[in-house]
């Protein structure tokens, strides 16, 4: 960054403890220690913060975030940590931002199908809540259990549910911000359609903290569907496994999920869990299906289709899939450091039709480099996530191998019409990339609003771009 940052002073610390009081300004090496990282492995990424706040409401965000101004001194939030680009990291020195304290769910609205809760709320709290009251919270993201909604909104999460619902932006009809220059301001509404100047709100969902502090938010709700089945179908050729997804759509079944796990996965994930039972084993590639409805009958009828489909299309078994297979698609990612201490995800997307295709030129790709390789996968919605370990390299071959692979798969994702990520975002990891892939004229605008938005690039610099 050509910006020049200040160090945070003695004079500032008496005036964030006077807004936040004492207690929720943290200087401690304990505490700085503990966020110098997101869910970021990689020693190498680590930037240990000058100071930590934890504030209790959007006028003390906005108070700070005036400081922040006022001294010239980088801020970055940070929500549950699950982040796995480095978004939640003080790159630049500064402040990180807690968003723990706000954690309340306001109201929870049947009648008019909205929830509306603080962003440090954890979807796993605003899910259950939904369900008690007979609704559903669509937004779905693997981490549900430890990530924070204002963060699902900051990258856009994806999730298990985006095949039938949408990602998180869908999910969403305004929210409360605190902008880079510490206004407090409302976007969006809760309206069915609205033709009434800029949405605002949807630029803001997934710009990763770069225009703004998100901190409250009004969520849609759907009706939740009394009928569920979950599907396992077992493949051994991972091409036979990515070919239901066509004929599923065709089909019209509209399944909630279709998650794919190739077979390094399904054995690691079954370690890990203990889950000694877990059918095929050896040779098993996962294919994991959602379906509901609102009636037996018709789940009846997509539940006979989907099987004939599986069957046809080469799966071995067809079984029903209890929560231990689901288990097992969550802990994806955590599996890993049973393999290998150090790792990265890529979460690449691509049309839905080339997700066959990306595939197989990742696994072509890989055998010409040093480092396994595991993916999972959305593959309902095009989204791959390739996993590599670094095990015994060198870090000097595994800097220069995996920069090497990256950038032929990032290669070949935009000559198909893919992006670099489908729902982690860029964070600070992939700015690089994000610069080198983007069009120019494209990353002028993205610029050019950063810098009308926030005039000292005080928030999350060097995040998703160089501004």
């Amino acid at each position: 960054m050509s910006q020049q940052y200040n160090k945070v002073s003695t004079a500032m610390l008496d005036e964030l403890k006077n807004i936040l009081g004492a207690d929720f300004v943290y200087t401690d090496e304990p505490t700085l220690d503990r966020y110098k990282t997101d869910d970021e492995p990689d020693p190498k990424f680590f930037h240990v913060p000058e100071v930590v706040v934890a504030p209790a409401s959007s006028e003390e965000i906005a108070g700070v975030v005036k400081l922040c101004n006022k001294y010239l001194v980088p801020l970055v939030v940070r929500g549950g940590g699950s982040g796995l680009n480095c978004g939640a990291i003080a790159n630049h020195g500064g402040i990180v931002l807690l968003m723990e304290r706000m954690n309340k769910i306001l109201e929870m609205n049947v009648e008019g199908m909205y929830c509306i809760a603080e962003a440090g709320a954890r979807t796993i709290d605003i899910q259950k809540m939904a369900n008690k009251n007979g609704m559903l919270y669509a937004g779905d993201p693997c981490s549900a259990e430890s990530c924070q909604i204002g963060g699902n909104l900051a990258t856009n999460a994806g999730g298990n549910k985006a095949v039938r619902y949408g990602v998180t932006r869908h999910q969403v009809y305004g929210f409360e911000m605190v902008t880079p220059t510490g206004e407090i301001v409302e976007l969006g509404g809760r309206l069915k359609k609205c033709s009434t100047g800029y949405c605002m709100e949807q630029l803001v969902i997934g710009s990763e903290g770069t225009l703004g502090i998100i901190t409250k938010v009004t969520l849609k709700l759907q009706p939740l569907p009394p009928y569920k089945i979950d599907l396992l179908a077992i493949f051994t050729d991972p091409l036979k496994a990515i070919s239901v997804v066509p004929k599923i759509s065709k089909a019209g079944i509209n399944p909630t999920s279709i998650e794919y796990m190739d077979n390094p996965n399904v054995r690691t994930t079954s370690e890990f869990l203990e889950f000694t039972g877990a059918p095929h084993l050896e040779d098993g590639i996962y294919v994991i299906m959602s379906i509901e409805a609102f009636s037996e009958d018709e789940l009846d009828l997509k539940l006979e289709q989907a099987n004939d489909i599986c069957e046809a299309c080469g799966a071995v078994e067809v079984l029903e899939a209890d929560e231990r297979i689901w288990n097992m698609r969550r802990v994806c990612w955590e599996s890993v450091r049973l393999v290998s201490l150090v790792a990265t995800t890529d979460d690449l997307v691509v049309p839905v039709d080339k997700i066959g295709e990306a595939m197989e030129y990742i696994v072509k790709l890989v055998a010409r480099y040093p480092f396994p390789l595991r993916i999972n996968a959305h593959i309902g919605d095009g989204n791959l996530h390739i996993v590599l370990c670094k095990m015994d390299l060198s870090d000097k071959e595994w800097e220069e191998k995996l920069t090497a692979f990256t950038e032929e798969v990032y290669t070949y994702a935009y000559a198909n019409g893919g992006r670099l990520s489908g729902e982690h975002g860029i964070g600070h990891r992939k700015a690089h990339y994000m610069e080198r892939f983007t069009p120019p004229a494209e990353l002028e605008l993205m610029r050019k609003i950063k810098k009308a938005w926030d005039p000292n690039l005080i928030l999350a610099p060097g995040n998703v771009f160089n501004a």
